[in-house]
């Protein structure tokens, strides 16, 4: 009996060892998972970290790309090409609105219209035109620039009947009619001034014709097709300089504007502007059998006419005082062949004129005058707006088959 007692404690004593052993296995295989949590949670946290990190420094990579790719062609062009690059903003005012003009951008057009378009102006007419035994009123329709506030409007002369139209009405922005008056006008130039009476009108700023470059942008603003589109805008460019169109069977226009800018019947006489808004030229005619092929004429040529027309109310050419035809017609209406091969043939002087002064004669061949070469009685005329009264100049002639140079001094009509 004490024997069977005594082992059943044993067996007791080793079943509660099996008992703690387990349990102290449990508590092992707890605190086991609990570290095994604990060191993935670690883990975890650092790739989170780490990703992060990677992530922040791709994100500070891309951006700095971006930034870098923004800038360096800005400072490539500002400072390896500032010395070809034009001035990249210009300020440009009118009615005291400051306008900032970036000429290569897209609201240059637009500003430099908006500082120009007051000054614009409808004209419209009645001429009378005579076919054969009949003669009949016609109504014409054209544009004009503003060029002094006191009523002074710029346009072409065959828009007012190189004038002789019987009657001239001009139209402001503001839809005023005002009758005008021709003052002066020259169809070798196609070129009029005609005054308004009224004072404090919106005036046009005069560029500078002779700094042109081909490429620069030109606006053109007028009333193609009539005055129900008055004031149209359209752009393109300076296409060509020094052009020259013969616009009827005596008449050549030279040194003229070509540009792409869409310019239409109505057109005529309104500004051709650069993108600083300035009047450049005065649109003359286009190509019909092409398209993009308007000319302007250089605001240049008539600045001087300007300013003499505003003080003085009129214009004064000098003149050579001589009557006289071109040598190829000259030739082959008298059947002769002359030495010259192009030229103007005196063929009457006047008397007391700055030609019978100089000891010009009949039968001599004008060729040039300064260093401008004449081909024609039109490019005569022509040229002689670069000279004032008192102004003198050398003419190169041909008498008797030579070649010779006289001087003359110019003069007005009395």
């Amino acid at each position: 009996m004490d024997d069977e007692k005594r082992d059943l404690n044993e067996m007791m004593e080793i079943i509660e060892g099996i008992d703690a052993v387990v349990e102290d296995s449990e508590e092992n295989c707890e605190d086991e998972k609990d570290n095994y949590k604990t060191m993935n949670e670690d883990i975890y946290k650092e790739k989170k970290g780490k990703r992060k990190r990677i992530l922040s420094y791709l994100a500070v990579a891309l951006i700095s790309s971006l930034i870098t790719g923004l800038i360096s062609p800005y400072i490539a062009i500002n400072y390896l090409y500032a010395d070809k690059l034009p001035a990249i903003e210009e300020e440009v005012s009118n009615d005291n609105v400051v306008y900032n003009i970036d000429d290569n951008s897209v609201n240059a057009v637009s500003l430099a219209a908006k500082k120009a378009m007051s000054s614009v102006v409808g004209i419209t007419t009645k001429q009378v035109q005579n076919f054969g035994f009949m003669s009949q009123e016609v109504d014409g329709v054209g544009s004009g620039v503003i060029v002094d506030k006191n009523g002074y409007i710029l346009t072409n002369s065959h828009v007012v009947g190189n004038g002789n139209a019987k009657e001239i009405t001009v139209l402001l922005e503001n839809g005023d009619k005002i009758p005008g008056k021709v003052l002066w006008n020259d169809g070798s130039i196609d070129l009029a001034i005609v005054k308004i009476e009224q004072k404090n009108l919106p005036v046009a700023t005069l560029g500078d014709s002779d700094k042109l470059e081909i490429g620069e942008t030109a606006i053109a603003i007028g009333n193609p097709l009539g005055l129900e589109f008055q004031r149209t805008v359209t752009s393109g460019i300076i296409s060509g300089l020094n052009r020259s169109i013969q616009v009827d069977r005596y008449n050549v226009i030279e040194d003229l504007i070509q540009t792409d800018a869409s310019i239409n019947e109505g057109n005529s006489g309104g500004p051709l502007l650069n993108s600083k808004g300035e009047v450049i030229g005065i649109n003359t005619a286009k190509i019909k059998t092409a398209e993009g092929l308007g000319f302007a004429i250089p605001i240049n040529m008539v600045k001087p006419i300007i300013e003499q027309v505003v003080k003085e109310g009129a214009y004064k050419t000098v003149f050579l005082g001589i009557t006289g035809v071109e040598v190829e017609l000259y030739e082959r209406q008298l059947g002769v062949e002359l030495m010259a091969e192009h030229g103007v043939v005196v063929i009457e002087i006047v008397p007391k004129s700055p030609a019978s002064k100089a000891d010009l004669r009949t039968g001599d061949v004008i060729t040039k005058i300064d260093d401008e070469e004449i081909q024609n009685m039109n490019q005569l005329k022509k040229s002689l707006y670069k000279y004032k009264k008192g102004d003198k100049a050398n003419l190169g002639i041909v008498r008797n088959g030579r070649e010779e140079q006289v001087k003359i001094e110019f003069d007005v009509l009395k």
